[in-house]
C-alpha cells in the first residue's frame, strides 16, 4: 500500500508556528523524517490556506523539495493556494483532494487536468458527507464522470471515502471497508486512499495506533491502493510491509468470523482481534473496548 505521511499538517502548532516565522527546520525535520521512515508521498496540508496562499504554499513546497525527493501531495481547499503548489512541484504530485462539491468541481478538479496530476476525489457533496453506502458511490460516480469529460482518465483518479471517527459512527467505518471492496467493479482503474488516522480521532491517544494499524490492515484485505497516515508509527509501516504476518492473519480470521482462541494469544494478539471487532462494528465501541 502506497504511505502518504501525514506529519505537516497546518493544524499543528509547531507546523503553523515554523510557517509564520518562515523557519524551514520543522518543516524540513519532519520531511525528512518521514522519507527515512519509508514514506511514498510527503502531504503537505494547507487547510484553508487564507493567509498569502501563493508565497506560502511555494515556500513550502520548496522546503520539503530542498531535503527530500518523494513526490508531494498538496493538500489544501484553497485553488489558488493548491494551483501555486502544483507548479512548484518538481515531481508529478498529487492533488489533495478535490470532491463533488460545485466549487470544487468547477475550480480544483480542473488543475489536476492543467498540470497533469493524480487526484483524490471525495465523496463529499455540496450537501457535506453522504450517509450511507449507495449514496457515496452516486456522488463518486457522478463526479468522476465530469473527470473523465475534462480528460482526466480513471487511472489518474483516488477515491476517498471520507472516514469518520469509530468513536462517533462504528456504522460508516464498517461501510468504508464494503466500499473500497467495492471500487474496481464499479470504477475500472480508479485507485482509493483514506486520511487514516480520522478513524481514530477522538479516542485516547494510547489507542489511536492500535485503531489505525488494524484499520489500514482491513482496508487493505479489501484492495484499499492508498492512506494519508503516521509513518512514524513503525508498527504501522511493519504491518504494511508484511512484516508482521501474525498480525495480518488474526485480523483477517476475525473478518472472516472464523473463531479465535484469546487465551492461546499474547496481549497484543488479543488487542488486534478485539480493534478488528470494534471497527467491524461487531463490538459496541467505548474507551474500555480493550479491558472487555
Amino acid at each position: 500500500m502506497v504511505l502518504i505521511g501525514e506529519s505537516i499538517h497546518i493544524i499543528s502548532k509547531d507546523v503553523n508556528d515554523a510557517v509564520k516565522e518562515r523557519n524551514p527546520k520543522v518543516i524540513q525535520d519532519l520531511a525528512k523524517a518521514q522519507t527515512a521512515a519509508g514514506a511514498d508521498y510527503i502531504d503537505l496540508n494547507l487547510g484553508p490556506a487564507k493567509r498569502d496562499p501563493e508565497e506560502v504554499t511555494q515556500w513550502l513546497v520548496d522546503a520539503i523539495q530542498g531535503v527530500s525527493d518523494l513526490p508531494i501531495s498538496v493538500d489544501t481547499l484553497n485553488p489558488v493556494a493548491m494551483e501555486a503548489g502544483l507548479k512548484a512541484c518538481k515531481k508529478r504530485p498529487l492533488l489533495n483532494s478535490a470532491s463533488g462539491r460545485t466549487d470544487s468541481k468547477e475550480l480544483v478538479l480542473p488543475l489536476a487536468k492543467k498540470y497533469n496530476t493524480d487526484v483524490v476525489i471525495s465523496v463529499l457533496t455540496d450537501k457535506g458527507c453522504p450517509p450511507d453506502i449507495d449514496s457515496r458511490i452516486e456522488s463518486i460516480m457522478e463526479t468522476i464522470a465530469l473527470a473523465n469529460e475534462l480528460g482526466i482518465p480513471n487511472e489518474d483518479i483516488w477515491v476517498d471515502p471520507i472516514i469518520l471517527p469509530v468513536s462517533a459512527d462504528q456504522k460508516q467505518v464498517a461501510d468504508a471497508v464494503e466500499f473500497i471492496g467495492m471500487l474496481q467493479d464499479l470504477m475500472p482503474g480508479v485507485k482509493s486512499t483514506v486520511g487514516l488516522s480520522n478513524v481514530s480521532n477522538g479516542t485516547p491517544d494510547e489507542f489511536r495506533g492500535i485503531l489505525n494499524r488494524t484499520y489500514m490492515t482491513m482496508l487493505g484485505r479489501r484492495g484499499l491502493y492508498s492512506a494519508i497516515a503516521d509513518v512514524l508509527d513503525e508498527e504501522l509501516v511493519k504491518l504494511n510491509r508484511g512484516e508482521l504476518p501474525n498480525i495480518v492473519d488474526l485480523i483477517y480470521k476475525t473478518m472472516d468470523g472464523e473463531a479465535v482462541d484469546l487465551g492461546s494469544l499474547s496481549q497484543k494478539e488479543r488487542d488486534y482481534v478485539k480493534t478488528t471487532k470494534v471497527l467491524m462494528g461487531e463490538t459496541l465501541y467505548s474507551h474500555a473496548w480493550l479491558e472487555s
